[in-house]
């Protein structure tokens, strides 16, 4: 459609030329003493046509000609540029086939190209980021190569260039992860303070971190990070879940006194309180140090109701943690357990719970039978020989020497 309407638009210009230079009889006269000069005023007009158009052509072409040496510098820097960025290039590729000695050559070379550039008066449209990439490129091949001297120079010649804050913070944290190479978390902890809040925030910062604050055993500083990672999806659910429950465990260790446990165990978040790996641990971690053992039940209830959901090896370090605390059971707890027991009959560990809970409260009859019926189905052996020593407590005590016997010796030889 355009076409056509430049098309029209030409044959109305034609129309019009025709027109007006068909029919004009207009004469210009050039006077010069003593001459006389008639002209057609259509000549004179396609004669100043054409001499705008020479004049026009000529200006371009000695614009041109003056034009020439620029042209000719601007062509030979970006000859260098190009050169510059083939070399990076190729520092890169070299870096990521693993040919670091080729790398950090081709990485220098670039900065030498980039330098003449500079030094000649014509900076590259994106020198800050040449310049620090190519440090960065150089210092990753030498931590290859395990030349520390020449890493951290390279290094520190990427954290002066300024105008590039990309590319520093990306140094910023390829140091911090050299640390963490070098076993040094300290010194990735200080790489990573020196990012800008909004970077320090990132799901490559708060790995580094992570790794920073496990290996410097900073398990509160570690579990936060961990929780923040979890929340930006750094991880699956299940692997989220498994590190939120070593670090917290860890921190439930660490913790010396009832107090501090105390104080550990109300730091955690809900859901991690829910976890019956954590509850378990820090109900028999408060029993190690003395603590009170109706305190350790709630914090075993909530993984006690879900009983059913539990796995195997779970349900047995749940039950061992209320076999600490048996000494102080209430008849609340102990109900509980005779519930669980006989909504669960074939249940082996609950036979021995319900069985131990019993015996606690001196009811030596419910004790034996529920004792004898989980020692013939106890899959953990430290549950079984415990099995059968009560039993042959329960059996000196009513004077059955022979059953006492062969009960030791049934514990014996597990």
């Amino acid at each position: 459609m355009r076409a056509a309407l430049w098309l029209l638009a030409l044959f109305g210009v034609a129309v019009a030329v025709a027109l007006f230079a068909g029919n004009n009889q207009g004469t210009i006269t050039l006077f010069w003493p003593p001459w006389r000069l008639d002209l057609s005023l259509n000549l004179v007009l396609l004669l100043l046509v054409a001499g705008f158009v020479f004049m026009h052509a000529v200006l371009r072409a000695l614009a041109a000609l003056f034009d020439l040496p620029r042209q000719a510098l601007r062509w030979r820097t970006q000859q260098k540029e190009r050169a510059m960025h083939a070399s990076l290039l190729d520092a890169l590729s070299h870096l990521m086939a693993g040919r670091y000695i080729r790398a950090r050559k081709s990485a220098e070379a670039a900065l030498a190209q980039q330098k003449m550039l500079a030094s000649n008066g014509g900076g590259a449209p994106a020198a800050g980021q040449v310049h620090v990439l190519a440090h960065l490129v150089a210092a990753e091949s030498a931590q290859a190569l395990q030349d520390r001297a020449s890493r951290e120079e390279h290094l520190q010649e990427a954290l002066v260039r300024t105008g590039a804050q990309d590319a520093r913070e990306g140094a910023l944290l390829r140091a911090a992860r050299w640390a963490l190479d070098d076993r040094d978390p300290q010194a990735a902890m200080l790489w990573l303070r020196e990012l800008p809040q909004g970077a320090a925030r990132r799901t490559l910062a708060l790995r580094l971190k992570l790794k920073a604050t496990r290996l410097a055993a900073r398990s509160a500083e570690a579990l936060d990070t961990a929780r923040l990672l979890a929340k930006h999806r750094a991880f699956s659910p299940e692997a989220a879940q498994s590190i939120v429950r070593g670090l917290a465990s860890d921190l439930l260790s660490g913790a010396h006194d009832t107090v501090q446990l105390r104080r550990v165990w109300e730091s955690l978040e809900p859901a991690e309180r829910q976890m019956p790996e954590l509850a378990v641990h820090a109900a028999q971690r408060l029993m190690a140090l003395g603590g009170d053992a109706e305190l350790a039940r709630g914090w075993l209830q909530p993984a006690w109701e879900n009983y059913e959901k539990l796995g195997d090896i779970q349900r047995i370090k749940l039950v061992r943690a209320l076999e600490q605390g048996l000494d102080s059971i209430d008849g609340q707890w102990l109900a509980r357990i005779e519930t669980a027991q006989l909504h669960h009959p074939r249940d082996a560990n609950l036979q021995y719970l319900a069985g131990m809970a019993c015996m606690k409260r001196q009811l030596w009859g419910k004790a034996q039978q529920l004792l004898a019926l989980a020692s013939l189905s106890l899959q953990d052996p430290g549950l079984h020989r415990n099995a059968w020593n009560a039993l042959a407590q329960l059996a000196q005590q009513r004077g059955d020497d022979q059953a006492s016997a062969a009960a030791w010796k049934q514990a014996a030889t597990l």
